[in-house]
């Protein structure tokens, strides 16, 4: 295992697409719900324990080596929103280019063939993973990292926040990511047993709200 290919993939300078998108941040500051360092903690605590959690564990499920296809059509069963669901395909698409290039994989070639339009990006993470030899914690550790790193550095752009600020945020929430990780991989582990119906489908009902209104929004500065 190469701990060195975990800290490319978790590099916030891997072309993913990440970058483009707030995690539902853009929105929730117009709304007023983050407005600074205390309630963006808030906003990340709650990001992270739902659909964190949810794609940690089909990121680690990818991993694992279940069926990739089982666990697109899974996500999708996760994701109510019609604009996240665009939002998690566009990523997808974005982070299959990125780890085609860096780890070329049959698995990767297959559902890229299997989904041309993208595969949502949590099961790409998990293939990635998977190629460049990281086990399934690794991956649900990346995609939960992402869950909160993403709308932290959103945040320091929409506000002006302090970058230090953020990161304080970021590192604050750090034991509870390392649960949440752990609590993803064991259920990619019983979901090889119990099918995919045993993979968190925890809800995030405003986030979903969000993103519907801000899909809507005539000007923005990211893409959800």
């Amino acid at each position: 295992m190469s701990r060195a290919a975990l800290l490319v993939l978790a590099d916030g300078r891997f072309p993913a697409g990440g970058h483009a998108h707030s995690g539902g941040a853009e929105e929730a500051v117009k709304a007023g719900r983050v407005s600074g360092a205390a309630s963006l903690e808030t906003f990340c605590r709650g990001r992270l324990h739902t659909t964190g959690l949810v794609s940690a564990a089909l990121a680690a499920a990818a991993a694992l080596g279940l069926d990739p296809l089982d666990l697109d059509e899974a996500t999708d069963a996760r994701t109510p929103s019609p604009a996240l669901r665009v939002a998690g395909r566009r990523l997808g698409r974005q982070m299959m280019r990125a780890a085609r290039a860096a780890w070329p994989d049959p698995a990767l070639d297959q559902l890229a063939a299997a989904r041309p339009k993208g595969a949502h990006q949590p099961i790409v993470l998990g293939l990635a993973a998977r190629a460049a030899g990281l086990d399934p914690v690794d991956a649900a550790y990346c995609s939960a990292y992402e869950c909160v790193g993403g709308p932290a550095t959103a945040t320091v752009r929409l506000l002006s926040l302090d970058p230090f600020d953020a990161t304080g945020v970021l590192a604050r929430l750090a034991p509870e990511l390392d649960l949440v990780a752990r609590a993803a991989a064991e259920a990619a582990r019983c979901a090889v047993d119990e099918g995919v119906d045993a993979l968190p489908a925890a809800s995030a009902p405003l986030l979903e709200l969000g993103a519907e209104a801000h899909a809507a929004w005539p000007v923005r500065l990211f893409a959800s």
